[in-house]
């Protein structure tokens, strides 16, 4: 049997929809929910496991009570062990100490794998936690991205290509193991619209560049020329009475710039006839607001990353985007950007997997003035 630990942080992610870009303290998980946040970390699980089950009766799963594992497995006949601990915090009220203590616990287990679920500060306490057991060179890792912003390279492209790396893992498919590096950002910097990232050290993880999220790239100086030209290029094609959505990013940020409109640059705003309706607006608002009309989305991609839609734009909902045509979804990114990629394709992790697939194919990425390039979208389709 392939042993495989289970961890899920039940409040992943939470603040994201809301327009929180994040999840950590109490205070910002208790505004989210006021705010109507729902948690997903728990169907990310179920999305990655059901991948498994073409080897499920190889796996044997160990896993935390309740939101932080054992839920999961309600609604999959997988082969699975309960960790004995008590979590200290409920869904609304976890704890970073009880992935350090699961941590610890399944570090007896001598486990094949951990996965888990969360962002970059759920990669830090899997690296506390290993670190302080003493196995932090030695056991393997893989991440369910469920967060906000995620910096780290220790997580799968989606859900659905952590299970892909899991199921290649267990059928001998992926030999090759590296280390990546586990990064957190400033949340109290980031709502502020800083950037600041810190390095803690690195995980030992599987080797699948196809599916395993790169380290993201920040703080390199972009041509301000370029981004001009881009937004100039926007603002002509622009039409009245058609709402705007523009998405977080310099290279979004340029086209309110040049408008004159004090958007944000890591929330959503909204553009209307030239002027800015909603600012940083929560996914609910948005909805609202552009339901039955008529409207374009305009957003970029997370240099080094490449993704496009789930990644500090969770505002950007599976209802959100399905209220704009295919067409009118405008993708804007500097040539230098898209080089970073490497030839790797964009990326979309909206939380639907059938609205991801729709993606897949190749579009235009307006790269300056009357200029596009044609870029690939997603991934190949995974196993079902």
């Amino acid at each position: 049997m392939y042993k495989i630990g289970l961890i899920v942080n039940p409040i992943a992610g939470i603040g994201g929809a809301v327009g929180l870009k994040g999840s950590d303290g109490s205070d910002i998980v208790v505004e989210a929910l006021s705010r109507g946040a729902v948690p997903q970390a728990g169907a990310r699980a179920l999305t990655c496991l059901k991948i498994l089950d073409s080897v499920k009766d190889q796996l044997h799963f160990f896993s935390c009570p309740g939101a932080m594992g054992a839920d999961v497995f309600a609604h999959l006949d997988y082969i699975y062990s309960v960790l004995p601990m008590e979590p200290t915090g409920e869904a609304d009220a976890w704890v970073a100490a009880d992935t350090e203590h699961a941590v610890k616990l399944m570090s007896q287990q001598s486990l094949d794998l951990i996965l888990f679920v969360g962002g970059d500060g759920t990669a830090r306490n899997i690296f506390n936690g290993l670190n302080e057991a003493g196995i932090v060179d030695q056991q393997l890792v893989l991440g369910i991205p469920a967060g906000v912003k995620i910096h780290s390279g220790v997580y799968g492209v989606n859900p659905e290509g952590a299970g892909e790396v899991v199921r290649e893992l267990v059928t001998g498919e992926i030999v090759s193991l590296v280390s990546a590096e586990v990064r957190d950002i400033d949340e109290v910097a980031f709502r502020e619209g800083r950037v600041n990232t810190t390095y803690f050290g690195e995980l030992k993880v599987p080797a699948e560049a196809s599916y395993m999220q790169q380290v993201k790239n920040s703080g390199r100086e972009v041509e301000a020329l370029v981004l001009q030209e881009i937004a100039a290029y926007v603002m002509e094609i622009m039409e009245e009475d058609v709402y705007y959505v523009i998405g977080p990013g310099s290279t979004t940020k340029s086209i309110t710039d040049e408008l004159g409109l004090a958007g944000t640059l890591l929330g959503v705003d909204v553009v209307f006839n030239n002027s800015l309706v909603a600012k940083d607006v929560t996914e609910s608002a948005l909805f609202d607001l552009i339901a039955d009309q008529p409207v374009r989305l305009i957003i970029t991609a997370i240099g080094g990353q490449g993704h496009i839609l789930g990644r500090g734009n969770q505002q950007l909902s599976p209802r959100v985007i399905r209220c704009v045509e295919e067409k009118h979804i405008w993708v804007v990114a500097t040539k230098n950007k898209l080089k970073e990629l490497e030839n790797r394709p964009l990326l979309v992790d909206s939380g639907d997997p059938q609205l991801d697939d729709e993606f897949y194919g190749f579009i235009p990425v307006i790269t300056g003035y009357e200029e596009n390039v044609i870029y690939q979208v997603g991934l190949k389709k995974v196993s079902r």
